[in-house]
């Protein structure tokens, strides 16, 4: 009861966020949002989380260079959710103007074949915009997500992704295997995350740790002979993106579920290392 009405009284807080975002517009709401989670993030409880993962991955960095890291991090994070107001503009309005695809002949070649194909990613900036854009683009899309521990707020997200980001939301768990499934074999291509900590997955190294990872996109591979297609997003500019979707990955039959998790791993490092203050070093990822 008591976890129920802190989430109630979130929601309420982030209900007038949101009403105070689209009085003032995007531009200002992303100025107002950075800096009021560069304040208050550093407070919460991931803190611990966040410098312990950050030790992990740059052990030969200084403390002032992390910290600021993680105060970019916590400005990158304001901007996305002043962003959610917004998300409706960005799909119908702002698209071309504020959003650039790099690779769409990666994309072109999947619509031509009419084959469906496993996009992978992980929480690089706004990640919801890369659903947005496959599926803008043209691509039948089934995106998997994970839904918030706070009931009230999940639906107010539910609602959102579905309407504006990608029509087909399954949510993650082995449960729900199946409906995605159905829709690969219908032609509708998967886009998930694996750079969250998942108990169903397997143990591979991930910066030198291991850490549970999904296996679905190799399970894909092994099953269906699906192409991996990797993709993420950079924020070049105020409200500016850039999509990347790059080649997809070569595998052959003799690979194992293990090789193939393991390389997506290392790819995803790779994406993190290049700009690390866009990605959400708050999971708990090697628990």
């Amino acid at each position: 009861m008591f976890k129920k009405i802190i989430y109630f009284f979130e929601f309420i807080i982030i209900q007038f966020f949101f009403i105070i975002f689209k009085l003032f517009g995007l531009k200002i709401s992303n100025y107002i949002a950075k800096n009021i989670f560069k304040i208050i993030g550093p407070q919460f409880r991931s803190k611990k989380i966040i410098n312990q993962n950050l030790k992990l991955a740059f052990p030969n960095k200084s403390e002032n260079e992390l910290n600021q890291i993680t105060c970019n991090m916590w400005e990158y994070y304001g901007k996305i959710f002043s962003e959610y107001p917004f998300i409706k503009k960005f799909r119908e309005e702002n698209f071309d103007k504020n959003f650039k695809i790099i690779g769409k002949e990666v994309l072109d070649e999947i619509k031509k074949s009419n084959k469906p194909v496993i996009f992978i990613s992980g929480h690089f900036d706004n990640f919801e915009l890369m659903a947005l854009s496959l599926e803008k683009y043209g691509i039948n899309l089934s995106a998997i997500y994970r839904p918030l521990n706070n009931i009230y707020l999940n639906r107010i997200m539910e609602n959102i992704r579905k309407k504006f980001i990608c029509k087909n939301q399954i949510k993650k768990g082995i449960q729900n295997l199946k409906p995605l499934i159905r829709l690969f074999k219908n032609g509708y291509s998967v886009a998930l995350m694996i750079d969250q900590r998942v108990s169903e997955g397997i143990k591979v190294n991930f910066f030198n740790k291991e850490a549970y990872t999904t296996t679905i996109p190799a399970q894909f591979v092994k099953k269906f002979n699906s192409q991996i297609v990797p993709i993420f997003i950079e924020r070049t500019n105020q409200n500016k993106f850039e999509m990347i979707v790059e080649k997809p990955f070569t595998f052959n039959d003799e690979d194992t579920i293990e090789k193939i998790t393991l390389v997506l791993n290392q790819w995803l490092e790779t994406k993190i290392l290049k700009k690390p203050s866009q990605w959400i070093w708050s999971h708990n990822r090697w628990k």
